[in-house]
């Protein structure tokens, strides 16, 4: 008997699964007899399931997302470029309600033609006004209707904080309007700008360039970064990485670098006024973060700053009378050159705190107080910024 009725179950239960499935077509009804199930069954009493609780902190952090989206999607562009070589993708957003446009330079460099589709899906085509190598800035100007332009607030980079965290928008690999999310991963990092120096032997730096481990891949260049109130606070640039994808595009690695807010807020307007802006220059090649033997052979007395391996002639350190290394070590390096610790009163630990600073905050004609070691003498010296060649 106990055999017969679980035989029954099984069937029962059977018919059950088909029944709960849904087919095109005719739906199959099967009619069963009653089962009759022991008492003992029929009392049998399951485990209360408790209600899972909804995670309200997911949710709210879900709902600002969402709602960011919503704000700032409307002002996020995709570029697509014609040149003589083929074509390119890039992203970029409204600055201004005069239609102008903010990208990276190495979106539009060689552009013979440029297309600027909005996430309305109207196109239109632009005109570059401005460049920056330094920073890799480009601002294009585009005719659309007021409708259309959705200007984003340009945030303050300065405010930004290690572990805040972020969100990009772009498009990347032709994704458009794509969102992805992460934190700042540093602070004041430093990349060869798209600037050669005099000699041709190398690329000035730029700086002042933020970490982020928000995924950002090739079409996101020129897209914005921002913080949780929907303010841009920097322009996606780069990313660092060894991967590629199948057609040989690189891929992200969890490090991406973007354009700082602070610099935009300084740099566009003057783009846009005059097509060009000039940054403020030392005049001097350094080496940062030597290691312990480094800093003994040289005889530092400080294991932090910006070590001076050479000047410029006739640039604005040697006319202000810094000193760079001229015997080398055993470790190839020049000494007796002064080490920079402190620019404005402020400490620095690296050549790349020293060149931030000055992008961010100087131009060319201001005056600042670097404080260097010299052997054992600490001496304040006053030097007048001049312009990047």
């Amino acid at each position: 008997m106990k055999r017969k009725i679980y035989i029954l179950l099984v069937m029962s239960l059977l018919v059950f699964g088909l029944a709960a499935c849904r087919f095109s077509g005719d739906t199959l009804l099967l009619q069963l007899p009653t089962l009759n199930v022991p008492t003992q069954i029929q009392n049998l009493e399951l485990p209360v399931i408790p209600a899972v609780a909804e995670n309200t902190a997911l949710i709210s952090d879900r709902d600002v997302l969402v709602n960011l989206f919503d704000r700032v999607n409307p002002g996020v562009v995709a570029i697509k470029i014609t040149t003589d070589q083929g074509g390119g993708l890039g992203s970029g957003f409204v600055f201004d309600n005069a239609g102008h446009v903010v990208t990276n330079y190495h979106v539009v460099e060689g552009a013979t033609q440029l297309e600027v589709d909005f996430p309305s899906g109207f196109k239109t085509m632009g005109n570059v006004v401005g460049t920056d190598l330094d920073s890799d800035i480009a601002v294009i100007k585009v005719d659309a209707p007021e409708g259309e332009l959705h200007p984003l607030v340009i945030g303050d980079s300065e405010q930004l904080q290690v572990g805040q965290f972020v969100v990009a928008i772009g498009n990347p690999f032709g994704l458009d309007s794509t969102m992805t999310y992460g934190i700042v991963s540093a602070l004041g990092r430093t990349l060869d700008s798209m600037r050669q120096t005099q000699d041709g032997q190398g690329n000035f730096s730029a700086g002042a360039l933020i970490q982020t481990d928000a995924a950002i891949n090739p079409g996101n260049s020129g897209g914005p970064l921002f913080n949780l109130d929907g303010e841009v606070i920097g322009i996606n640039r780069a990313i660092r990485t060894d991967a590629s994808n199948t057609t040989g595009e690189p891929i992200n690695s969890g490090i991406g670098f973007a354009i700082p807010g602070s610099l935009i807020s300084r740099v566009v307007p003057v783009l846009i006024e005059k097509g060009k802006y000039d940054y403020p220059y030392l005049g001097i090649t350094s080496i940062d973060e030597l290691p312990i033997s480094q800093v003994d052979a040289l005889g530092l007395k400080s294991y932090v700053g910006a070590y001076i391996t050479s000047v410029v002639p006739g640039g604005p350190a040697e006319q202000a009378g810094l000193v760079a290394g001229t015997q080398n070590t055993s470790s190839g390096l020049p000494v007796g050159g002064d080490l920079i610790v402190a620019i404005d009163g402020k400490p620095i630990k690296t050549f790349d705190e020293m060149l931030s600073y000055l992008i961010v905050n100087k131009g060319p004609g201001d005056v600042v107080t670097l404080t260097v070691m010299r052997g054992d003498q600490r001496l304040d010296i006053s030097l007048t910024l001049g312009a990047r060649p």
